[in-house]
């Protein structure tokens, strides 16, 4: 069974109650969004099976989103377009889709724990965690929101640009997904600010 730290128990005991969970999907792929998501659990909210999203199946995450988005005190998603990602690059890109998730969070957080070690420009309190998604139980949550959010617009994306197979891979860069561009180019969805060999 998979056990996160206790970090979230030790920050309620310390007065910061509400505490906001954070996590991206899609800094890696050739193609699509990068989607951020934040999100503040009830207490004592049952989330069976809660892991990082990367180490659960579709059909698991699929069930878990929808229990987060009714365990959830309050969430917000951010999609920041291929488009702007070539304007800014990927590094500033997920740092402002991390800085809106918390703006549009309708309730405030006391905290925020964010996934990574990235400087971030949250004006509020907020805490950086190495492998935030596997030790902490809101930012595993937050993964899943993330990762549920953009395998959907990419599958999305798959009927409209139906040579690519991003249902499949969702835009990373794998054989099928390098086979596909070089027999029809990059499509509008390609980050052209991205390269590869």
């Amino acid at each position: 069974m998979f056990h996160f730290i206790p970090l979230e128990a030790q920050l309620k005991k310390s007065g910061l109650v509400l505490i906001a969970g954070i996590d991206e999907a899609g800094r890696g792929p050739l193609a699509g969004p990068v989607v951020s998501a934040a999100v503040i659990l009830k207490e004592n909210a049952k989330l069976p099976n809660l892991n990082d999203s990367k180490k659960l199946t579709p059909h698991v995450r699929e069930k878990l989103f929808g229990m987060i988005l009714k365990s959830a005190i309050d969430y917000s998603i951010t999609i920041v377009p291929h488009a702007t990602i070539d304007e800014m690059n990927i590094l500033n890109a997920t740092i402002f889709a991390n800085y809106l998730c918390v703006r549009h969070l309708r309730v405030k957080p006391d905290i925020a724990l964010l996934d990574g070690r990235d400087k971030q420009i949250i004006v509020e309190k907020h805490q950086n965690i190495i492998k935030g998604d596997e030790k902490i139980r809101v930012i595993a949550a937050a993964s899943i929101l993330a990762k549920v959010v953009r395998d959907r617009l990419m599958t999305h994306y798959a009927g409209i640009y139906k040579n690519y197979g991003f249902e499949k891979h969702m835009g990373y860069l794998t054989r099928l997904h390098r086979s596909n561009i070089s027999k029809y180019g990059r499509c509008e969805i390609h980050r052209k600010s991205y390269t590869f060999k």
